[in-house]
């Protein structure tokens, strides 16, 4: 697969693609940088808001502009005023704690973990977001990431990031999860799983975080690909483009040595390449 830099922005830590069907863009975060990014796909045109804290993920709202995962809470953020508004406060008992990697169903509910932002204590954990509503349905985590449901909404992939695991849960009509277990464990080269999206058959491709790159898991769970890229730490992947097939993946170049740095001139970008299945659209929130 042959992977281009499509923005070679230096992110401190690009996180959360999400590709925007209503102004064709691959909007993206750089959390430590305090930043929201877009690209317009076909005019190379490109924008960037500041964020008030931290930022987590950015997903379209059902009743216009973008929900926002900021270190504090989930905020609706108005692109065009860049204002944000909280709409609450997540794991105030935890002040260390932030959020991290988000995800909405094809249900418009928001999944979504939070983290140490020290990445010491196990004090993170998952949870869902709908009608108002915030449950929390795992915790035990100390970087949890990679919230994703497969194509037709029966299992949830979530990542234990510092155990190097993915686990799999079933998930009911009304959200609730049940049987957690153990999907695939990355053994042996230093790489820890990070973000992951699905793709339209159910194949589950999931970021490295210090691995160069991105691998493609079917359902099995057995590994199909493997997409290269010329920096280590990869965060997430998404898919974009009008027909879906698009792979954009987000990088960091927080924590790299001068030698690394040297190695790695485009730490940070934004990269793509063309895939042969097609991903899953990105919902929008619901509320």
């Amino acid at each position: 697969m042959e992977v281009e830099c499509a923005w070679p922005i230096a992110a401190l830590l690009g996180e959360g693609p999400m590709w925007s069907v209503a102004d064709q863009s691959l909007w993206f975060v750089d959390i430590k940088g305090q930043k929201l990014h877009a690209l317009h796909e076909a005019s190379g045109a490109r924008r960037t808001i500041a964020t008030p804290e931290y930022a987590a993920f950015v997903f379209r709202d059902v009743r216009g502009g973008l929900l926002c995962g900021l270190r504090s809470g989930l905020f609706r953020c108005d692109p065009e005023r860049e204002k944000f508004e909280l709409i609450m406060k997540v794991d105030a008992e935890h002040p260390a704690n932030r959020l991290n990697d988000g995800h909405v169903d094809r249900l418009g509910r928001l999944w979504f973990g939070t983290m140490d932002d020290r990445e010491q204590g196990a004090t993170g954990s998952l949870y869902r977001y709908a009608d108002g509503r915030l449950e929390r349905l795992d915790g035990g985590y100390v970087i949890p990431n990679g919230p994703a449901l497969s194509p037709d909404g029966t299992i949830l992939y979530h990542v234990d990031t510092l155990q190097r695991c993915i686990h799999a849960f079933d998930v009911d009509t009304c959200g609730a999860l049940s049987g957690k277990r153990l999907f695939v464990t990355l053994d042996g080269d230093g790489a820890h799983p990070d973000g992951t999206a699905v793709d339209s058959v159910g194949n589950l491709w999931v970021a490295l975080f210090g691995g160069w790159g991105v691998r493609c898991y079917s359902p099995g769970a057995e590994l199909l690909h493997t997409v290269e890229l010329p920096v280590a730490q990869c965060t997430k992947a998404a898919f974009g483009g009008p027909d879906l097939r698009t792979l954009y993946v987000t990088t960091a170049s927080v924590g790299l040595t001068d030698e690394e740095r040297r190695r790695q001139p485009l730490a940070g970008a934004l990269f793509r390449t063309r895939v042969a299945i097609p991903g899953m659209p990105s919902n929008a929130f619901a509320g």
